[in-house]
């Protein structure tokens, strides 16, 4: 039975609260690059903000719907539980004395050999913090957040499924991932790529979570190009996917299907990236919109929270 491969995460997308708070957490705190200020094409009145390495590349790229006073919503099943961020080996100490001076909660817990630094951003999002040789340092240097410790990517992510088996199958026979471990009530997959390739399904079933502030939206997994794009739509499709036409996001292609764990899956193209309508020195600076939405800047404008990072 022949199985595509997927090199791993391309981005995750979350929904968060006030916009300033989101980019202080994460650009201020984390240290993330905020790599791209956008609207969001479905609700052109919200921003889309997108945070990541230097460069943000694919497998770094955290992305938000922030809506101020929003209702808060409630991780669950058919969701992804905890984002993981990967750090250099030998830097956990540095960002347990960094959370300490922010006041933030966290612990450490282990679980695969591995230790995680376990915390929640500023609406409530489950995040993590683990220590990899894989994957190439972030050269975005900001305050104390130097190369040698900043985070350079996804490490991975915990899914809550409604339908674990389900999900664990698709993972394997539809996005070619590879089941590498089961420990305590988990079960681990791993794509090949560098960053963004370690999943963890809880095998309980989950109730269903509800979306709101402090939730993830999707989980996107990449794509070569556009051919391979293609690829992957007509395969899902053939694997009774209800997958749906190919989005132009302006940054990348994008096709979504819901898994039968009932986790919103997106699939998107690695190219054209963020730097193709500003350069690399002056990515994010700017409200960057798709040419539909151009003529409306001075209203949008009018209407967004003014952000500072």
């Amino acid at each position: 039975m022949y199985v595509k491969q997927t090199a791993g995460i391309h981005h995750i997308t979350a929904i968060v609260g006030h916009p300033q708070e989101n980019v202080d957490f994460y650009a201020g705190v984390l240290g993330l690059r905020l790599v791209k200020k956008t609207i969001n094409f479905d609700d052109p009145g919200t921003y889309h903000l997108y945070f990541g390495n230097d460069g943000g590349k694919p497998g770094t790229i955290i992305t938000f719907f922030p809506w101020a006073g929003a209702y808060q919503g409630k991780i669950g099943g058919g969701q992804v539980g905890v984002t993981t961020y990967v750090i250099p080996v030998g830097s956990m100490k540095f960002w347990e004395k960094r959370f300490s001076k922010f006041n933030m909660e966290f612990k450490k817990t282990e679980r695969f050999g591995e230790t995680y630094l376990e915390f929640a951003d500023v609406h409530g999002l489950q995040l993590e913090l683990v220590e990899r040789e894989e994957g190439e340092l972030n050269n975005w240097t900001t305050g104390d957040v130097t190369p040698e410790i900043a985070i350079k990517g996804f490490g991975g992510a915990v899914l809550l499924s409604i339908h674990p088996e389900k999900t664990n199958d698709t993972l394997e026979k539809v996005m070619g991932l590879k089941e590498v471990g089961k420990e305590d009530d988990l079960v681990r997959f791993q794509s090949y790529g560098e960053i963004g390739n370690i999943i963890d399904v809880k095998q309980t079933p989950i109730g269903r979570g509800r979306m709101g502030v402090g939730t993830v939206h999707h989980i996107a997994w990449r794509a070569k190009d556009d051919v391979d794009h293609l690829d992957w739509q007509e395969y899902l499709a053939n694997k009774g996917y209800g997958v749906t036409d190919i989005k132009d996001r302006n940054y990348f292609n994008a096709i979504y299907f819901r898994e039968p764990g009932e986790i919103l899956f997106e699939i998107a193209t690695d190219p054209p990236g963020f730097a193709h309508d500003e350069s690399y020195e002056t990515m994010g600076q700017e409200l960057k919109l798709p040419s539909q939405y151009e003529q409306y800047r001075d209203q949008l404008n009018r209407r967004l929270i003014p952000l500072e990072t």
